[in-house]
C-alpha cells in the first residue's frame, strides 16, 4: 500500500529556533566567562551599527492552558509582579555593567507566560527601567504577546506610548469543545475587541496565533477559525502545528488523551485547508508556519531576503546580539547561546548574589556556524547555497545524498551549488533541515525530545 508524504515524513524533529538545538548543546565546554566574552565580542561588533535585541520572559499566568509547553508559573497573586520586575532590572543592570558603551536597543519582545498579566504601572516601570541604561536604535521594533481575555485598552495604549507597535494575540481555535480541552476559553468577541482596540490606537502590525492539530479539532473548526480570523484581518499570522510533548515535566499537556488528537493525514488536511483559505484572503507564506499580508514588514523582509529567525520567532531585521532576560530566557550572541535557570526561586537567588542567572549554554564551533547559516537560509528563504569557500562542509555530499529521496518526492530541487524548496516542500522544511543537522545525525535521541515535524 502506498503511503502518503505526511505518513512518510511525520517523524519527531526540532523546530529550529536555534542550531544546535538545545538538547545538543555542549554544556561541559561552556562557562559563564565564555558567555561574557562572547556577548562582549558581539556587542562591540554590532551595537553602534545595528543595536541589540532583548527578549524578556514574563512567566506568570492566572490559569494553565493544556496546549502550552512554555515555562510559566500559575498564580492569581499579582503581588509577584513587583518582585519579578525588580529582578529583571537587576539582571539588565548586570549586563549593562559589562557592556563597553550604552546599548542601542533595536528590538524588544515581551513573551511568556502572559505579559498582560502585569499591570500598566509595572510594565511602564519595566520599560523605563530598561531605558535608564540604554537608548533606542533607529527604526526600532517593540512587540509583546497579549492574552485576549485580559489585555486592556489601557495596557495597549500605555505600551504604544512606550514605543510598542506590534502585538500578537493567542487565538489557537474558536471551537468551544477545543477551547475546553486546552483550558483556554476565549470567545471571538474578546479577540475582536482587543484587535480593534489595537488598530484604533495605531499598532502597525497585529498578529494572531492559530494552532492546528489540537484535541477534538476538525475541518469545520479550522474553516470557522480561519474565516473569523480573516474577518479581523490581522497583518500577520502564525499557523503552528500543535507540539504534543506531554513527557516534559510541568507543561500541562494532560488535559486530554492521545486518541483525541487528529493524526497524520487528518492533521495535515487541517493545515492544507487553513493555508488555502489564508492564501485566498491575501496571506503569503513567508517562512515556516508564518503568513503575512503584503503590507506587513515580515512580507517585505521575505521579498528582500532580510528575514531572520531566532528564539523570538521571525523578525524583519537581524541583530547579532540578543539578550534574554528573565527565568528560562535564552540569549544569543551568534557565537554562543546561554540559558537562564528555569527555576524562579533560583533566578531570584542568583541575582541577589550579583550573578548572571545563566546556568547552561553552548559555544558554537566553525562547523556549527556553517550549518546554522544553512538552516536559517532554509527556514527564512526556502533555499540555501554553497561553493568551495563559503557554505561548504565535508559532510555536504552525504547530506545531499540523503536529500535525494525528498527530491524524488518533488519537495526540493538540488542544483550544482544550491538547493531550493518547492511549494510542495514548504510543509516539510523541518525534515529538510534535519538532513543538515549533524548533531542529530551523529547521535539520535534515545528518549522523547521533539514533537512531530508535521
Amino acid at each position: 500500500m502506498k503511503i502518503s508524504l505526511t505518513q512518510k515524513y511525520n517523524v519527531p524533529g526540532p523546530r529550529y529556533t536555534s542550531y544546535p538545538t538545545v538538547p545538543y548543546w555542549n554544556e561541559s565546554d561552556f562557562t559563564e566567562q565564555k558567555w561574557i566574552e562572547s556577548f562582549q565580542k558581539a556587542f562591540s561588533e554590532s551595537n553602534t551599527q545595528n543595536g541589540i535585541s532583548l527578549y524578556i520572559h514574563l512567566p506568570f499566568c492566572e490559569s494553565m492552558c493544556t496546549f502550552c509547553g512554555c515555562n510559566k508559573r500559575i498564580t492569581k497573586n499579582h503581588t509577584v509582579e513587583e518582585t519579578y520586575i525588580k529582578a529583571l532590572l537587576k539582571e539588565w543592570s548586570l549586563y549593562c555593567k559589562l557592556f563597553t558603551e550604552k546599548p542601542l536597543i533595536k528590538e524588544i519582545h515581551l513573551g511568556g507566560g502572559t505579559p498582560t498579566f502585569f499591570s500598566i504601572n509595572n510594565l511602564e516601570h519595566l520599560i523605563n527601567g530598561i531605558f535608564s541604561f540604554a537608548n533606542k536604535a533607529d527604526h526600532y521594533e517593540f512587540s509583546f504577546e497579549g492574552h485576549p481575555n485580559n489585555t486592556t485598552y489601557e495596557q495597549l495604549k500605555k505600551l504604544y506610548e512606550l514605543g510598542f507597535r506590534r502585538v500578537s494575540f493567542g487565538v489557537q481555535d474558536y471551537a468551544e469543545k477545543v477551547q475546553k480541552a486546552i483550558h483556554r476559553i476565549q470567545p471571538f468577541h474578546n479577540v475582536a475587541k482587543v484587535s480593534f482596540w489595537a488598530k484604533e490606537i495605531g499598532y502597525t502590525s497585529i498578529s494572531h496565533d492559530l494552532i492546528f492539530g489540537l484535541p477534538f479539532q476538525n475541518v469545520e473548526n479550522i474553516i470557522d477559525t480561519v474565516e473569523k480570523t480573516n474577518s479581523l484581518k490581522p497583518d500577520r499570522l502564525a499557523f503552528y502545528s500543535y507540539a504534543h510533548v506531554p513527557w516534559i515535566k510541568g507543561n500541562g499537556q494532560r488535559g486530554f488523551n492521545d486518541e483525541n488528537l487528529p493524526k497524520d493525514a487528518e492533521k495535515r488536511q487541517l493545515y492544507e485547508i487553513g493555508k488555502h483559505l489564508l492564501s485566498e484572503n491575501g496571506y503569503h507564506e513567508i517562512g515556516m508556519d508564518h503568513f503575512a499580508l503584503k503590507t506587513d514588514s515580515l512580507y517585505k523582509a521575505s521579498q528582500s531576503n532580510q528575514l531572520h529567525r531566532n528564539f523570538m520567532g521571525y523578525s524583519a531585521s537581524k541583530t547579532q546580539l540578543m539578550i534574554g532576560l528573565g527565568v528560562s530566557s535564552i540569549s544569543d550572541s551568534w557565537y554562543s547561546f546561554a540559558q537562564n535557570t528555569k527555576n524562579l526561586e533560583d533566578y531570584y537567588q542568583l541575582l541577589e548574589w550579583d550573578k548572571l542567572p545563566v546556568v547552561k549554554g553552548h559555544v558554537l564551533t566553525d562547523e556549527d556556524l556553517t550549518i546554522r547559516k544553512h538552516i536559517l537560509n532554509l527556514t527564512c528563504e526556502f533555499e540555501t547555497s554553497w561553493n568551495n569557500k563559503t557554505g561548504y562542509f565535508k559532510e555536504l555530499p552525504a547530506v545531499l545524498f540523503d536529500l535525494k529521496e525528498m527530491e524524488r518526492d518533488h519537495l526540493m530541487v538540488i542544483e550544482e551549488h544550491k538547493i531550493k524548496i518547492t511549494e510542495a516542500g514548504k510543509p516539510f522544511v523541518r525534515n529538510i533541515c534535519m538532513a543538515f543537522d549533524l548533531h542529530l545525525k551523529r547521535k539520535s535521541p534515545e528518549t522523547n525530545l521533539f514533537s512531530m515535524t508535521i
